[in-house]
């Protein structure tokens, strides 16, 4: 199966040079996705609703890929204050209760102020037909 790139329509995709996700083989690697509502382009304040808007994103980018939440392998969360995460986590363990990928979560800024959280995913395809 070929290399495969998805995109999300993000103006940040095309200045930035990268694909919201690749697709190589069974494999989807998501890149880090931040809370933007990418339909307004608009930031909410919220942390956890960033959080709520990043799984948003990155479930619509697996569907794209042909992949499912239930895919998921792997997850690496940054956020921009330690103190962050109990609302992000009060979101993943409701995105991923069930699935409880590998991850690791890191403190460390992001490039915008207004961005509190970024996730990134990798996915790797079961044996079952699309």
């Amino acid at each position: 199966m070929p290399r495969h790139l998805i995109s999300t329509g993000s103006p940040f995709e095309k200045s930035a040079g990268y694909s919201r996700a690749v697709v190589d083989g069974d494999w989807c690697f998501i890149s880090g996705t931040t809370g933007y509502d990418y339909a307004t382009m608009a930031m909410p304040e919220d942390v956890g609703q960033q959080t709520r808007n990043i799984f948003a994103t990155i479930e619509r980018t697996l569907e794209q890929a042909g992949f499912a939440p239930a895919d998921i392998v792997r997850m690496r969360y940054i956020v921009t204050d330690a103190s962050f995460q109990d609302a992000v986590f009060a979101v993943t363990g409701e995105k991923l209760g069930a699935i409880r990928p590998a991850a690791t979560i890191i403190v460390a800024g992001l490039i915008r102020p207004e961005m509190k959280v970024e996730i990134e995913a990798t996915a790797l395809r079961r044996g079952r037909n699309r």
